[in-house]
């Protein structure tokens, strides 16, 4: 089985480096002006994203060999699942609508996913008794299709608001667009940054009071929040520049707070040493290469269509199978775990984009921002609800 977890692991690095060279084929397209090459660019980069996609199929059925259970339990296997789906619903959708520059910006969000599920444990553990549930498969596989739906969704919008936002005079709308920009910064800069780190196998240990009881708490970055009355018994390390608030109080909860100030550092100095290379926003940067590119209609027509195909197989998922699942594994549909609720939150804030665009007539800008701001609940349910907020679901 070592020699099996080994292939699926080679796999999974290999569908990595196929999306980041597809995605530079989908990239050319906006670069070369004669439409023969721009289409065989186009052609060559969706090749190579199925057969990236086809891969990453392999490393997931490799696992599931190797362990004897479908690999979607923990952070790790669930968000490279997430990841795969994201690429699946992109390629269905390009075949429909043949628009390139969903590649260009689909595959960088799928990279980021691969690249931040490897920042957790990646061995293969046995599933605890409440996972053992052919309804655990159907519940998280589904959910994480119509979440890979929705964030296709993410893509139309961002594209629609970096073509159609009046880049020449500053607003909310590019204030909130750089935003958006920052955080996908500050998501590649903490992959970065904990990479390095891993690969230094840099540690330093402290000794605080965790729940009455004197406990050793490791950190994996330089402390810039060391834990609250912690003592550092590590030498030849960084000491703390300040501690955690008092009420962070957990045994990882201050080693949380430290790895987010790096994340927010780290993504300030990237996305700033970007602003001062070009010397303009960077979605300013980014417009004139998409606007000969972009049908604003199609674009939008894609986001809505990628919602209302995803916002019922995510309700089929993460509500009504995951009850069934609940019920077996704890005896009830509901019992108000925050993952529970957060799903429930994604479940209104997605028929609320249904309504507002059928009857409201929603559309363009305000439809662009609201698949933005449902993709922003998404990844708070995937990072913040399962790593900070405890629950039922924490052990994933």
């Amino acid at each position: 089985m070592g020699d099996l977890s080994t292939i699926s692991g080679n796999l999974l690095y290999a569908a990595f480096f196929i999306y980041l060279i597809a995605t530079l084929f989908f990239a050319a397209t906006i670069r070369d002006k004669k439409k023969s090459k721009s289409k065989m660019a186009g052609n060559i980069g969706i090749s190579l994203a199925i057969i990236g996609f086809l891969t990453q199929v392999g490393y997931f059925i490799t696992r599931w060999i190797a362990s004897g259970h479908a690999p979607i339990s923990n952070l790790f296997e669930y968000t490279t699942f997430f990841g795969m789906m994201l690429v699946f619903a992109f390629i269905i959708l390009y075949f429909i609508y043949r628009v390139d520059l969903l590649g260009l910006f689909a595959l960088p969000i799928a990279l980021l996913l691969i690249a931040f599920a490897s920042m957790f444990p990646t061995e293969i553990s046995p599933l605890v008794p409440s996972l053992q549930s052919h309804w655990l498969y159907i519940h998280v596989t589904t959910a994480s299709l119509g979440q890979g739906i929705l964030s296709v969704s993410f893509v139309a919008g961002l594209i629609f608001l970096i073509s159609q936002v009046d880049q020449t005079r500053r607003t909310k709308h590019t204030t909130w667009l750089e935003f958006v920009i920052y955080v996908i910064a500050a998501t590649l800069a903490f992959i970065i940054i904990s990479s390095t780190f891993n690969a230094l196998d840099y540690e330093a240990t402290f000794e605080a009071p965790v729940e009455g009881q004197q406990t050793e708490v490791t950190y994996e970055m330089p402390a810039l929040a060391g834990p609250d009355e912690g003592v550092m018994i590590s030498e030849g390390v960084m000491s703390p520049i300040f501690h955690a608030p008092e009420w962070m109080r957990g045994e990882d909860a201050a080693k949380k707070f430290n790895t987010f100030l790096w994340s927010i550092l780290g993504g300030l100095i990237l996305y700033w040493g970007v602003r001062l290379i070009i010397r303009k926003r960077i979605a300013a940067a980014v417009q004139p290469l998409l606007n000969k590119k972009v049908n604003p209609e199609l674009v939008d027509e894609i986001s809505y269509r990628a919602v209302a195909i995803g916002f019922p197989v995510f309700t089929l998922g993460a509500l009504i199978f995951a009850m069934i699942w609940a019920q077996q594994a704890w005896d009830r549909f509901w019992g108000w775990d925050p993952k529970e609720v957060w799903a429930l939150i994604t479940f209104f804030f997605y028929a609320a984009y249904l309504h507002l665009r059928l009857s409201r007539g929603w559309q363009g800008m305000k439809s662009a921002w609201l698949a933005v701001g449902g993709f922003g609940i998404i990844m708070f349910n995937l990072i913040a609800v399962n790593l900070i907020i405890s629950g039922l679901h924490s052990y994933a």
